[in-house]
């Protein structure tokens, strides 16, 4: 079987599930059955990940739609199982200072709270419907890699203190951090966050799952739409049977299905993300590496990589992986992770690992999310990598959209995903900009 990418395979259904640490530790319910009759609902949602489960949820719950989520695969196979389990404030590539200077403070202020809220809101939901996902304790240390990195984050903090006022931040010189964290030998300090912490995302996954069911969902599973016919109602063929929906949500992300949604082909680009997951760590490595703490961890490089304790005491850690899916199996690149694994931590240097896997992202030209819907159409698209959190309010809001309920007057939910220019490009432009990166964060 060729490697997937979602730029030219038609569909992801037939592709292998990922062969990672948390499908070895959460095994996936029998799946659910695909349509066996035509059948009409109110909202038809094309993708079962967090996003796609959590519109449906929301749709049924608060507004008693009749709602069905189409699955291609089964619940478990896209990004929302294959990520690193990071709920983080923020999503795209753009700082608060960043959107301040696009559309203005006040902007910048409502896009903060967004991505504030979607952290609020997944432990809310935790919380609530008792979904047990191994989350950890509260933190997000963000690593400078240099010392101009350390002192971006002193300013960006400062701006966020100077303007919000909200969230909880500290400093931490590279002293500080080697006693109350960890002995990164790549690390120039760090700033410390309060609003994140790291979980299973599988078992967040289903805990959705059980969730949308419950509000009267009905979940098809090994269900690829094939085609969608847009009008009055939409038509979707699915298998061998026929939906039709008055509403319908593309909420795939970087998995969506080229044969059914022109509507957002050319407006993404699908970002191959590679993560590893060792063997338990000694009590001895532990006291070499100096880690004292379960909480997230990323660097501040343009291509960052991302790594925390799990509670078996497995270190993951992630990164860039390929820009060709044809490449990503190919030794050098879980040799280039293992290598950055090592400038931080070198006891580690020969460790073994028992789970390597990849996903993709999907990343936007403006560089952040969009929650879209005209037309009774609409879609979410462009986490770059923070789904995790951010899906949960970005759903809230798709939900609220497609119900003609007001949302907050932000760019995330009033512009749609602009158009890849030359988007046949798109492979050899990440290419460029990778090998650009490579340069600025060895030297800048």
């Amino acid at each position: 079987m060729h490697a997937f990418d979602p730029l030219h395979a038609p569909h992801c259904q037939g592709q292998p599930f990922a062969p990672s640490y948390w499908a070895a530790t959460q095994p996936l319910p029998a799946p659910l059955s695909a349509p066996q009759t035509s059948e009409h609902f109110d909202v038809a949602i094309i993708g079962g990940g967090f996003t796609g489960l959590l519109s449906a949820y929301y749709l049924a719950q608060n507004y008693q739609q009749k709602v069905c989520v189409l699955e291609a695969n089964q619940v478990g196979f896209g990004a929302s199982a294959r990520n690193a389990g990071f709920a983080l404030p923020g999503s795209g590539r753009l700082g608060y200072g960043d959107y301040a200077k696009r559309w203005g403070l006040d902007v910048s202020r409502g896009i903060y709270d967004e991505f504030q809220g979607g952290v609020n809101r997944v432990r809310a939901l935790i919380d609530e419907h008792k979904i047990d996902c191994d989350a950890q304790a509260s933190g997000y240390l963000k690593i400078a890699h240099n010392a101009q990195a350390y002192a971006n984050l002193q300013s960006a903090a400062q701006f966020i203190s100077d303007n919000f006022g909200g969230e909880s931040s500290q400093l931490l010189s590279k002293a500080e951090l080697d006693a109350q964290f960890m002995l990164n030998h790549h690390a120039h300090g760090a700033m410390r966050y309060e609003n994140g912490f790291g979980l299973h995302p599988l078992k967040l996954l289903l805990g959705y799952r059980d969730m949308a069911i419950k509000a009267g969902v009905t979940l098809f599973e090994q269900s690829l739409v094939s085609q969608v016919k847009h009008g009055q109602r939409h038509t979707l063929s699915v298998n061998d049977q026929e939906i039709s929906a008055d509403k319908l949500l593309y909420t795939g992300n970087a998995y969506n299905n080229k044969h059914s949604h022109p509507l957002i082909d050319n407006r993404y680009l699908p970002i191959l993300s590679s993560i590893f997951v060792t063997r338990p760590l000694s009590e001895d490595e532990l006291t070499q590496t100096g880690l004292k703490t379960h909480q997230v961890v990323m660097d501040t490089r343009r291509l960052k990589y991302y790594y925390r304790l799990l509670p078996d005491n497995r270190l993951l850690f992630g990164g860039r992986g390929a820009v060709f899916a044809k490449d990503q199996h190919k030794t050098k690149y879980l040799t280039h992770l293992k290598t950055a694994l090592a400038e931080c931590f070198p006891c580690l240097k020969d460790i073994t690992h028992d789970y390597y896997w990849h996903g993709y992202i999907a990343a936007a030209l403006d560089d952040m999310p969009h929650v879209f819907f005209e037309d009774n159409v609409g879609y979410i698209l462009g986490y770059c990598g923070s789904g995790v959190s951010f899906s949960s309010q970005a759903a809230y809001r798709l939900a609220q959209l497609a119900m003609k309920d007001s949302v907050p007057d932000l760019p995330l939910f009033q512009r749609p995903l602009p158009r890849i220019p030359f988007p046949q490009l798109r492979r050899f432009g990440q290419l460029g900009y990778y090998h650009l990166a490579q340069v600025q964060d060895k030297f800048s």
